[in-house]
């Protein structure tokens, strides 16, 4: 979900209003289905974490798969180079995303938070993925 998506989520969600994707292409092409399905059905920020929280595990899944994936098929020097980028993009990541955790931030925050690491997860597994298709 971009910036001015969530957002959006967010605003609908403080006024008590159910969000819904009527446009597919609002929502992350990296996402899956059931977490467009989820968000549709969302009524509290309750929902939007455990929403959040379910992909997450998903596209955390897809990550993994697609660095082992893409270490089998480089070779050892290659290897060395990907798992110190890897290693660099989760301190990165990490790093990042608990910026986005404002102690004074109250709920909005953590929901920017978690939507932080859910996206950066999701966007390294698609790269993940291109990457072992070249090689």
């Amino acid at each position: 979900m971009r910036v001015p998506e969530f957002f959006s989520l967010m605003a609908l969600i403080a006024i008590g209003l159910q969000p819904t994707y009527a446009d597919a292409s609002s929502v992350p092409h990296e996402y899956s289905r059931s977490y467009t399905a989820c968000m549709n059905k969302v009524v509290s920020t309750t929902d939007v974490v455990e929403c959040i929280g379910v992909e997450h595990k998903a596209q955390d899944r897809n990550l993994n798969a697609a660095y082992k994936a893409l270490m089998g098929s480089l070779s050892s020097e290659r290897q060395k180079q990907l798992r110190t980028a890897q290693r660099a993009w989760i301190t990165y990541r990490d790093a990042n995303c608990d910026f986005y955790f404002d102690p004074d931030g109250g709920t909005i925050a953590r929901l920017q938070a978690n939507e932080c690491v859910l996206s950066m997860t999701a966007q390294r597994a698609a790269e993940l993925q291109a990457f072992g298709k070249l090689e």
